[in-house]
């Protein structure tokens, strides 16, 4: 009689569990990147009250008598399914797409989340509402070029809005123009009106290390009696007081002071580019790019070691040989003026920054310029049902959690990035009510055993 009573006590004590998870996961409806759990039950222990007997030739077997002595909690499980997205406009807000999560630096320690509720302290470090901070690769410029080793040990991300952008010069100058094969050639007498229709110009804003704005100038002429091919001429600051001392060449070596500025470009019978000669005759190669090296004088600038002025250099990229895209060509058609790509600029101050779906931030500048700051990690493991909650939307490893593999998104299973979203939780609704139900009527029913082996016990005891 008592063992009824012990059940039906087990099944109170865990209905009520249960119960508590529910209600958890009901208050945390509207948590960003909360994950229900999830409650599992299992029988307990068995009295035998008579073991299991084989068959023999005179009596067939016998099963085993058993009498439960009531039930336990199996397993509270963490359900890491993917929640809905609401958005919300705020660039610093974040959410994962797939699985992964997000680190935070708790003071020396490695916390995950994926709530992606961040934004910037006074110091520019990206933070969660916590105060944690969000963990990833800061940018490293070597040599003028910006890289990102995702392969170092993540760190704090910090972003230096209002910092400066050191002015840049000009290194590369891309064509993507066309000469009208039908201009007409530059008789020595000619007029200035003839000069005019026989010639194309093409104009281009310049930078020089101290960001100051340059005017280059290039001017395209048809070569009286040589088919398919042009004279260029190469100019900056043409309408300068003091035009700059412009030199042009092919080869490893820039082009020296007081150099020409001219040099041949050459086009084959289908109109795509074939080579360009420089003045002193060197040729540039059959195949690949054709680059001319271009130098000219910095004004304002303090000389050099031996005294003489500062020369820049840069190249013109007249394009590929036998190409058609992004390259010079020969055609009947509308001569353009275009330049598709070139570097430099001037200093500038970050005024805006923004995170694309691989979590890579990039600060916008207001010199019109951009440039990559740093990316933020994820991490994924074996098994993230084996993560333990810590409160504020973390989690932390256990032993059955494994290690965490720390990335980039999209790579490893770990998911992609979306900005200004963030992750609602993934409690349904209509489900948790449901349970709610079955649990209230599990405790109901357990009580009733309780009452009922109570009134049995009161029987007995008004046994005379």
């Amino acid at each position: 009689m008592m063992r009824s009573l012990f059940s039906g006590v087990s099944g109170l004590q865990n209905h009520q569990t249960r119960m508590d998870v529910i209600g958890n996961n009901i208050s945390n409806v509207n948590t960003y990147g909360f994950k229900r759990n999830r409650v599992s039950f299992q029988d307990m222990f068995y009295q035998t009250l008579r073991g299991a007997a084989r068959p023999t030739e005179e009596v067939g077997g016998v099963n085993p008598q058993q009498v439960g002595l009531g039930m336990t909690i199996a397993a509270i499980d963490t359900l890491h399914l993917q929640g809905s997205f609401q958005t919300t406009g705020v660039g610093t807000d974040l959410a994962i797409n797939g699985t992964g999560f997000f680190i935070l630096n708790d003071k020396g320690t490695d916390l995950f989340t994926r709530a992606g509720t961040f934004s910037l302290d006074s110091t520019g470090t990206l933070v969660n509402s916590s105060g944690m901070q969000v963990q990833g690769w800061m940018a490293q410029e070597i040599d003028g070029t910006t890289y990102l080793d995702t392969a170092r040990s993540v760190e704090n991300l910090i972003i230096p809005v209002g910092a400066k952008d050191a002015a840049r010069a000009t290194t590369m100058v891309k064509f993507s123009s066309n000469l009208d094969k039908r201009m007409p050639e530059i008789p020595d007498n000619a007029t200035d009106l003839q000069m005019q229709e026989g010639t194309r110009r093409i104009q281009q804003k310049i930078y020089d290390a101290f960001g100051q704005t340059h005017d280059l100038q290039v001017e395209f002429r048809r070569v009286p009696g040589v088919p398919n091919s042009w004279t260029a001429q190469v100019m900056v600051n043409p309408q300068s007081d003091t035009p700059a001392n412009t030199s042009v060449g092919l080869g490893a070596l820039p082009p020296a002071a007081g150099g020409p500025e001219l040099f041949t470009v050459n086009f084959d019978n289908l109109g795509r580019l074939l080579n360009a000669v420089d003045a002193a005759g060197n040729e540039s190669g059959e195949a690949g790019q054709v680059l001319m090296n271009v130098a000219f004088d910095v004004p304002n600038a303090e000389p050099d070691d031996d005294g003489g002025v500062v020369r820049q250099t840069f190249q013109l990229n007249l394009g590929t040989v036998g190409g058609l895209v992004n390259t010079i060509t020969q055609f009947a058609e509308q001569s353009t003026t275009k330049i598709f790509e070139l570097d430099g600029n001037t200093m500038g101050y970050m005024e805006n920054f923004r995170i694309d779906n691989n979590g890579v931030i990039i600060g916008v500048f207001d010199n019109k310029t951009t440039r990559v700051l740093g990316q933020i990690a994820l991490a994924s493991f074996p098994n993230q049902g084996g993560l333990e909650k810590v409160g504020d939307n973390n989690f932390r490893t256990t032993t059955n959690s494994g290690l965490a593999d720390i990335g980039i998104s999209g790579v490893a299973g770990r998911g992609s990035m979306r900005a200004g979203v963030l992750e609602m939780s993934n409690v349904d609704m209509a489900e948790q009510f449901t349970d709610m139900i079955i649990t209230q009527r599990g405790f109901q029913a357990n009580s009733r055993t309780i009452q009922t082996s109570d009134q049995m016990l009161q029987e007995i005891l008004n046994l005379r």
